[in-house]
Formats: C-alpha cells, structure tokens, sequence
C-alpha cells in the first residue's frame, strides 16, 4: 500500500467502498456484510481520533491496524467454533477472513519474518530482551500489516537470546 503516508486513509475507504458496491450488485450477502462490519470498525476508529483531535479521520495506516485486529478477532473465533465442533460457523469465520484480507499488502512469509526481525535488529543495534519494545515498534512502522506480530515476537524474543 502506498497510500500509507496519506492524512486520511482515503485510498483504502475507496477501495472497500468500490468492493462493496460490486457485492451489492453481485448480492453477495456475506460479502456484503463483512465489508459493512469493516467500514463500522473503522468508523468507529475514526470517532475515537476525533476524540483525540484529529478530525481527518484514521491514515491507511490505522486502518491496516484495524484490519489486522479483525482477522486475529475471526481466527480466534474459528478456534473455537472448530474446537465446539461448529465446523460450519468456523467455516463462516474462514470466508470473513480472506474477505478482510484481500484488502492487506501481501504477507510475509515466515523467511521474509526472519530477515525483516533481523535487520530490523541489526538496525537498532539492539543486544537484548531489553530491546524487544524497540524492535517490535520498528517492524510495525515498517511492516504494518504484511506480517503477524504475534508470530514475529518469539522471533525477536530467540534472535534477543530469550
């Protein structure tokens, strides 16, 4: 995404608003619905920045973030529904997600996690668990959204010696 950098998160609005006027015309219900919920997360984003005195609304930035969160929120649900043995409702969780992603930069794979952990290291100079919080804010400012922070963590934490 190069919208990034951008006051508002504009390019990202257009391209779910694009979306969802096709899934309007294709009346496809869960298409729909899913791209409605990410408009109210973002909404909802955006009220709270006014709160805070920017009255521009969220960057793309912000709006990754929130994207982020709601495919952890749908992965967590369709943990438990597959762990209730609700394959159908973890199935559903499943096809919300890939929704939500299309409108992600492409994500890293867990070699390119490795580099980018790497270099960020050696960028910072960072030597130990101490350093982790610098570290991990440096990959969100540079890969937010195209890798699971989550994941990147004990990646951090081993090249850290923890």
């Amino acid at each position: 995404m190069d919208g990034g950098d951008r006051k508002t998160g504009q390019i990202m609005r257009d391209e779910i608003n694009a979306a969802m006027k096709a899934a309007m015309k294709s009346q496809s219900k869960r298409r729909l619905s899913t791209l409605r919920l990410v408009q109210a997360a973002i909404k909802d984003r955006d009220i709270a920045a006014r709160t805070d005195g920017r009255d521009a609304g969220i960057p793309d930035s912000e709006i990754l973030d929130v994207l982020a969160k709601m495919i952890k929120q749908r992965q967590d649900s369709a943990r438990m529904y597959e762990e209730g043995g609700r394959a159908e409702l973890a199935e559903a969780e499943r096809e919300e997600i890939g929704i939500i992603q299309e409108f992600l930069p492409r994500q890293l794979s867990d070699d390119e996690v490795k580099k980018a952990v790497a270099d960020a290291v050696a960028a910072l100079g960072a030597t130990s668990l101490k350093d982790m919080g610098k570290v991990m804010a440096e990959l969100k400012s540079r890969h937010a959204g195209q890798m699971d922070f989550g994941k990147a963590g004990p990646v951090v934490k081993g090249l850290l010696g923890g």
